[in-house]
């Protein structure tokens, strides 16, 4: 069984990922930190867990093989480059840190350490977008020359998301920082290297940080992306388009994909033939490949994760000074 400790809960998917860890069979919570005790007390009485205050003592216990890091965005650096530096397997909600130099730190922290280290990005096992990348492979759409992610929600205009959540302090960012990483990360999956990045944010509904948000970003490969959030979008779909000079296809879900494509004659066919399954969830594949000795996939790891912020950083370095920031 692998004993696992969780760091903060601060994050709102960090509930979720203790119970995912715990009916996991192979895992299991022994013990939580969080740098509010009050909060980390009340929660490791709920997990059944035991409550470790400080930091370094969690990382130095033996009997400790991983860490889950749900703590303030703004907090990661110290807390994972601890973690790695302690030689334990990481598994992390996005993102990883919101400076890169933060994060090429980390890098070196986690390779030397040997260990699993894995990010939260899910949207990667969709079906949709891993028949996306089955398209790209076999030359279906051609040279691309687009790719557009869209993921939004009401979070501030319905009033649900919790008040911490708007203090830049904690979490370094708005929308574009939280939710606004799946489609960073998605167009980074299809464009590769960027070269040059412009963002445009605002605050609409007067919160202390971005509520609605665009950044697009030019890629080595002349692919261009545009990722789009937002807080204040009401029934948005998960919206995905990817364009090349031999067909595109959109999608808004799973069931309503739509394709063209000079190289295909029954397209209806080809999609159901071809639309894989969905993968399993990143804490699941961490949780299993710690549990079996095995390497994690690069798509979830650490290079991944750096690629993320670069483009995090510098959407707000281009909304803050009004400029392209051009990435060398």
């Amino acid at each position: 069984m692998l004993n696992v400790a969780v760091l903060g809960k601060w994050h709102v998917h960090a509930w979720g990922y203790a119970n995912e860890t715990n009916t996991s069979k192979i895992a299991k919570v022994s013990a939580v930190w969080d740098a509010d005790a009050c909060r980390g007390k009340a929660w490791a009485e709920e997990l059944k867990a035991e409550f470790i205050p400080e930091l370094d003592e969690v990382l130095a216990r033996k009997d400790i093989d991983a860490v889950i890091v749900g703590n303030e965005t703004t907090a990661h650096f110290e807390v994972i480059n601890k973690a790695a530096l302690a030689g334990k397997h990481i598994f992390t909600e996005k993102a990883l840190a919101p400076k890169l130099s933060e994060c090429r730190i980390i890098r070196e922290s986690v390779i030397k350490s040997g260990k699993n280290f894995v990010i939260s990005y899910p949207h990667l096992g969709r079906p949709l977008i891993k028949f996306a990348k089955k398209l790209v492979d076999d030359g279906v759409l051609g040279k691309i020359c687009t790719v557009r992610s869209r993921v939004a929600h009401n979070g501030v205009s319905g009033n649900w998301l919790p008040e911490y959540w708007f203090e830049e302090k904690d979490a370094a960012g708005g929308s574009m920082m939280d939710l606004g990483c799946h489609p960073m990360y998605l167009i980074s999956y299809f464009g590769g290297k960027p070269v040059r990045v412009s963002g445009l944010f605002n605050a609409p509904f007067g919160s202390k940080v971005d509520e609605n948000a665009v950044a697009t970003v030019e890629f080595e490969n002349g692919t261009i992306g545009i990722a789009e959030t937002g807080f204040i979008s009401k029934d948005s779909p998960n919206s995905f388009e990817i364009y090349g000079s031999e067909g595109c296809m959109t999608a808004t879900s799973e069931s309503n994909i739509r394709l063209s494509s000079t190289k295909i004659a029954d397209i209806p066919a080809y999609i159901k033939e071809n639309l894989p399954s969905e993968s399993p969830s990143p804490l699941s594949v961490f949780l299993n490949a710690c549990a079996n000795g095995e390497k994690t996939p690069a798509e979830l790891g650490i290079d991944a994760a750096c690629a993320l912020t670069e483009l995090l950083e510098s959407a707000y370095i281009s909304d803050r000074e009004n400029r392209i920031v051009t990435i060398k």
